[in-house]
């Protein structure tokens, strides 16, 4: 084997599936002086790869998901590894068919063929089914296996082809070196190499490698039981590796598949079964391979039984046996979501972790895509490894989530639904108040954020006529009739709101006007005490975040964005600052609390606690001031993401619990009300057609078609112009609108609510998609009190993007009638903006 070469660009540790796909999209882009390390050997170097069961269900909830999977099934397609066997994901209660249905409803919104079936036509494609255990199914033709050993070598093969590659397996990496705060080597016990960048691709292993960098890449190795049974004389008359459908048995948590003469049987059904990836045993001390453990046979007894029970006549035949049982090692992080990205701790080591086999092609290409060009095609922001604060990083609240929710991996997720696991981890000094009033807590970005108070449920007697009720369960989880109250409440008083879980940053410098001026599309250089809402796009002009900066000083601005994105927008600004330390960043995230004070009687309240004259003329809409109220200082913004008057008033931490007691005690007369995020996030939001970064924002959508863009463009540049003013010129190939749903009575009888994540179909059923393939579905859904509909947000092709459009959404297989009742970013309620501006 040859010696180790001194230099590389690149150095991908980890040659499975993602460390294949990475070296194959980086030769494709150009790249050369590539360099792929394993300490196993090849073509199966002892990851999960090795053992995984190699199927492709496409269909998830989440668009990202779906499409990388998308993505990744053609590129199987193309280098010939994939076949096509079919999918059903059988249901065994009244409760998985419902979710069968919404299931039905994300494949006509991500365009996958799918249909479900009754429990006959599940045993007319897999007859060795007791089609008396379930009520039906969710077939997807288009579900397939796919030799992940033979696509590695392809992909590995065609980068040495290109003369970008060179492949060292049996490697061991003993170290990371970096030096001022970049990654500079990589150490082997056969030598040194020098690297500009080096990807992590090593699944399992991959919090170990980063470590050894002073980095986190946030996953646990958790432990997938499996177990192969066989030889099956029915499996045996079959010619090929596969050619009954695969099935997911939903509500035991389990899957069974053929795989040639055997049937595997997977579960997740077990007790969570974590590992600290520095405790994976050594290819040396393996019985098998490090990842393939051994196995537990108490933990999958009851799922065993399950499957008997499923498929009595093939897994009860008594000549066969367990042939091949392991307790499989894969990658879990505390959300879920694979991990992609450079790290926030160190430039130019990137993780490409925490992927499964279904995934890995599309997200290596997305992330070469971002390495190389600063944006991918497919927005993945919701894998972005900064996603994660600090404490998101911790061992502690990765082990709990993960604990929590593996067994929610075939589970019925509501998508309202909270973490039980880890919680108060941050709380504002309004916290104490909140408990007092009955506050229903959420959580974002580990803050504690009350969705709606149960102290306010006497206003459901006030406004019971306006107050939407949702009579079926699913549509009122996670929800109260409350947050309706609330919101007619605040638009007749006045409201108070924590928004404590705003991530804000400070940047100040003589270099900053030309600094914050590259980063925003709208124009910065405004006079001091003015803020401004603006999109920060990527380098193809897509929505990168949308935030608030406001003016402070002639060389200081402060940057006020959501608490799920803070993370990543941190990072992006801090990337993004002049290499000559003119401009400095400070995160005052945790310094900072925010109450936000909205409604008629907003300005009598905040009159009556401070010296200041807050009256229109003194304190004009869109500006800052700093005011003392009751001895503390506060910085006031004149802003409403409900569409009232009112201000975001902020202060120090120490400081918060008297800035609440003293808004409180002055808004009693007034009717003051405190109010959840149910209202400022959604009924308050969706009334005003507000956009939502990763809902209405992102990636694959230009200011111009989410109504963002202004009549004028800024002089100065900034980061994604050239394809911004690209995009004004082309105009929209899609418009976002505001849509009311005009009948709510299902075929039951039970008026049903949508969620969010639906597809916007024709009258009779036929999907949507604009000039460039986007789907048409839901961004957002919620209640509009004010107006009394039910609102829905999303993208239309502009031919159908005018008001007064008929159309439909399709919810649990049912079409509901809505029209287009804005197109475009004029609210539905107040569209002068009076209120707010009075």
């Amino acid at each position: 084997m040859s010696d180790l070469p001194k230099k590389a660009k690149i150095v991908v540790i980890g040659a499975g599936i993602v460390g294949n796909s990475l070296v194959y999209h980086l030769a494709k882009h150009g790249w050369k002086n590539i360099v792929l390390l394993d300490k196993g050997p090849l073509p199966n170097p002892g990851g999960s790869t090795g053992h995984a069961s190699n199927f492709i269900f496409p269909v998830d909830h989440s668009k990202e998901m779906t499409m990388i999977t998308l993505d990744s099934v053609r590129q199987y397609k193309e280098l010939g590894v994939f076949t096509e066997s079919g999918g059903i994901e059988v249901a065994r209660t009244d409760e998985r068919m419902e979710e069968l249905r919404r299931r039905m409803a994300s494949a006509k919104a991500w365009g996958v063929e799918a249909k479900l079936i009754t429990p006959d036509e599940v045993e007319e494609l897999v007859p060795y089914l007791d089609k008396s255990v379930i009520k039906g199914g969710f077939y997807t033709p288009s579900v397939g296996v796919v030799d992940s050993l033979r696509a590695g070598t392809l992909m590995r093969e065609y980068a040495l082809e290109q003369g970008a590659l060179q492949v060292f397996p049996n490697t061991e990496i003993e170290d990371l070196v970096v030096k001022n705060g970049k990654i500079k080597a990589v150490k082997t016990n056969r030598g040194t190499i020098k690297a500009k960048y080096v990807m992590i691709a090593t699944g399992c292993w991959s919090p170990k490698l980063a470590e050894m960098a002073g980095a986190t890449i946030p996953l646990t190795p958790a432990v997938h039981q499996m177990i192969s049974v066989g030889p099956l004389a029915l499996l045996e008359q079959t010619s090929s590796e596969i050619e009954y459908p695969i099935v997911r048995d939903m509500d035991t948590f389990c899957y069974e598949r053929q795989n040639g003469n055997d049937m595997e049987v997977g579960s997740y059904a077990h007790r969570p079964i974590l590992m600290d990836a520095k405790e994976i045993p050594s290819i040396e001390e393996s019985a098998m391979s490090p990842t393939e453990l051994p196995f537990t046979e108490d933990d999958f007894e009851p799922q065993l039984e399950q499957a008997l029970e499923l498929m009595p006549e093939i897994l009860g035949d008594e000549k066969a046996g367990i042939r091949h049982a392991i307790n499989g090692l894969l990658s879990l992080t505390p959300d879920g979501a694979p991990i992609i990205g450079e790290t926030v701790e160190v430039k130019n080591l990137w993780s490409v972790a925490a992927i499964w086999i279904k995934e890995a092609p599309g997200f290596a290409k997305a992330a070469v895509e971002w390495f190389t060009h600063g944006a991918s095609e497919i927005d993945i922001h919701g894998t972005d490894v900064a996603r994660f604060y600090d404490y998101g990083r911790s061992t502690h609240h990765i082990n709990a989530r993960t604990s929590e929710a593996f067994n929610k991996t075939y589970g019925i997720v509501h998508p309202r639904e909270q973490y039980a696991s880890n919680r108060n981890v941050r709380v504002s000094p309004f916290y104490i108040r909140e408990v007092e009033l009955g506050a229903e807590f959420f959580e974002t970005a580990g803050w504690e954020r009350p969705q709606w108070y149960n102290s306010n449920a006497k206003l459901l007697d006030e406004y019971k006529d306006k107050v939407q009720e949702r009579p079926h369960e699913w549509d009122a989880r996670w929800w109260s009739p409350i947050i309706n109250a609330e919101h007619l409440a605040m638009r007749d008083h006045v409201a108070m709101v924590d928004l404590t879980a705003f991530a804000q940053f400070d940047v100040e410098g003589p270099g900053v006007v030309a600094y914050i001026e590259k980063m925003a599309v709208n124009k910065m250089d405004v006079p001091v005490g003015q803020g401004v809402y603006t999109p920060i796009l990527n380098p193809h002009g897509g929505f990168k975040s949308d935030l608030t900066i406001l003016r402070l000083a002639k060389n200081k601005y402060r940057i006020i964005t959501g608490g799920s994105d803070g993370g990543r927008d941190k990072k992006w600004f801090k990337d993004n600052l002049p290499k000559d330390g003119s401009v400095s960043f400070t995160d005052l995230t945790s310094a900072i609390c925010t109450v936000g004070l909205w409604g008629p009687h907003a300005r009598d309240v905040l009159q009556a606690v401070t010296a200041n004259n807050v009256s229109n003329e003194a304190f004009p809409y869109g500006t800052v001031q700093n005011l003392i109220i009751n001895g503390l200082p506060v910085t006031a913004f004149r802003i409403s993401y409900v569409g009232e008057l009112g201000w975001e008033l902020s202060t120090n931490m120490e400081h918060g619990l008297k800035l609440w007691d003293t808004l409180w005690a002055a808004g009693q007369k007034f009717g003051i009300v405190p109010v959840g995020i149910g209202v400022y996030g959604t009924t308050g939001r969706l009334e005003k057609g507000y956009r939502l970064m990763g809902h209405e924002l992102e990636g694959e959508y230009t200011p111009v078609e989410a109504g963002l863009d202004r009549r004028l463009v800024k002089k100065a540049n900034f980061i994604g112009k050239k394809a911004y003013l690209k995009a004004r010129e082309a105009g929209p190939t899609a418009v976002l609108c505001t849509l009311t749903v005009d009948d709510h009575t299902s075929a039951s009888g039970i008026k049903r609510y949508m969620n969010g994540g639906e597809p916007i179909v024709t009258p009779d059923g036929q999907r949507i998609v604009d000039g460039k393939g986007r789907p048409s579905y839901v961004t957002s859904a919620g209640a509009g009190p004010s107006v009394g509909k039910h609102l829905l947000l999303a993208y239309l092709p502009t031919e159908l993007a005018q008001e007064g459009t008929q159309l439909a959404v399709e919810y649990m297989t049912e079409l509901y009638p809505v029209t287009v009742a804005v197109a475009g970013s004029r609210p539905l309620f107040d569209p002068d903006n009076e209120r707010m501006k009075a």
